[in-house]
């Protein structure tokens, strides 16, 4: 069981960075709101994609961090058997991707018009 434990560490870890990275990602969004509210700017379309991709970011990273907490109560698990736990990651990770898809919006590809929301 030691190995999950490091796994357990592992995912930690990764949650506790894409946490930092979701405050930095909000504090950069309140600094520049600041900023163009101080200047009197105007925001354009191009302003405001940008801002959209920063809510995105923070939309899926706090996605991956619930698939990893729910990874992480597994791994706690101490009755755990390796066949549920298979199971039960396939379903965490199809929940990951289905929110990864419906999260509302698209990036740039090479037939898209920018992100798009509901």
């Amino acid at each position: 069981m030691q190995a999950l434990q490091t796994l357990n560490g592992l995912l930690e870890h990764i949650k506790s960075v894409e946490a930092e990275v979701v405050g930095l990602t909000k504090e950069g969004h309140l600094q520049f709101m600041k900023f163009i509210e101080k200047n009197s700017l105007h925001l354009d379309d191009e302003i405001l994609e940008v801002m959209q991709y920063q809510d995105i970011i923070a939309q899926q990273l706090g996605a991956t961090m619930e698939a990893i907490e729910a990874m992480q109560g597994h791994l706690n698990d101490k009755e755990v058997r390796l066949d549920e736990m298979d199971d039960n990651v396939t379903s965490i990770l199809e929940r990951a991707r289905e929110k990864h898809s419906a999260f509302g919006g698209k990036t740039h590809h090479q037939n898209d018009d920018g992100v798009e929301f509901f």
